[in-house]
């Protein structure tokens, strides 16, 4: 799925690039705090700074989950770079899709039983959507990934155990597939391998690069 420019009229016209850029381009920020992000962006061996965005995720009423993906992800991007108005900043968002339920960060036990026993035996889509905002030159993109995901008909003991060994209470579906919750999965279908965990990594690095940040410059060999 190529990204689609959202139209903002609130940001600047696009000047020209400072002379004092790194040679990798414009400085990259991850607006987000949540660990596996940041884990999976140090994949791309750049520098990068993070900062926590200040967004109210409530979802609009009659809101559907890709719509909400995409909203808050973009919501969030926006919101840090402000700050870092010569950055590319990076916003993502992750929401659960139960034929048209939103499901998010159960953010407690009793919250991810419940969860669990509604998706066991279910095909989820995970709308794994992310952001990439530059003010200074005026660009903005969002780009989704969905990604089905076929839970097994987990019993209650199972989905107890599972959540007492890997307490994945800030994770959207209240499972995570890198770790133990691979367990729980029938089957994942997707054309972006990371999107599941929280950044669609094929999608991101398109959308930076366009923004203004080399990926593949001036990378030191391994030892």
């Amino acid at each position: 799925m190529n990204p689609a420019t959202l139209p903002s009229p609130a940001f600047p016209e696009k000047p020209d690039l400072p002379a004092t850029y790194p040679p990798a381009g414009r400085p990259l920020v991850l607006g987000s705090t949540s660990p596996y992000r940041r884990e999976l962006l140090q994949r791309l061996q750049i520098p990068f700074e993070v900062a926590a965005p200040e967004v109210d995720e409530t979802p609009l009423p009659h809101e559907a989950p890709d719509a909400l993906a995409k909203r808050l992800a973009l919501a969030k991007a926006s919101a840090v770079a402000r700050n870092f108005p010569q950055a590319v900043v990076i916003g993502s968002d992750q929401v659960a899709d139960l034929n048209g339920l939103a499901l998010g960060k159960p953010g407690s036990h009793e919250r991810a039983v419940v969860q669990l026993r509604q998706m066991r035996g279910q095909t989820v889509i995970f709308q794994t959507a992310v952001a990439v905002v530059c003010l200074e030159s005026g660009f903005a993109q969002t780009a989704l990934a969905a990604v089905r995901v076929k839970f097994r008909d987990l019993n209650d003991a199972e989905i107890e155990n599972y959540l007492r060994a890997e307490q994945p209470y800030d994770c959207a579906g209240s499972a995570k597939s890198e770790g133990l919750g691979i367990a729980l999965l029938e089957s994942i279908d997707s054309d972006d391998p990371t999107a599941l965990i929280g950044l669609p990594l094929i999608r991101t690095c398109k959308m930076i690069q366009a923004a203004g940040t080399n990926l593949l410059v001036n990378h030191k060999a391994a030892p």
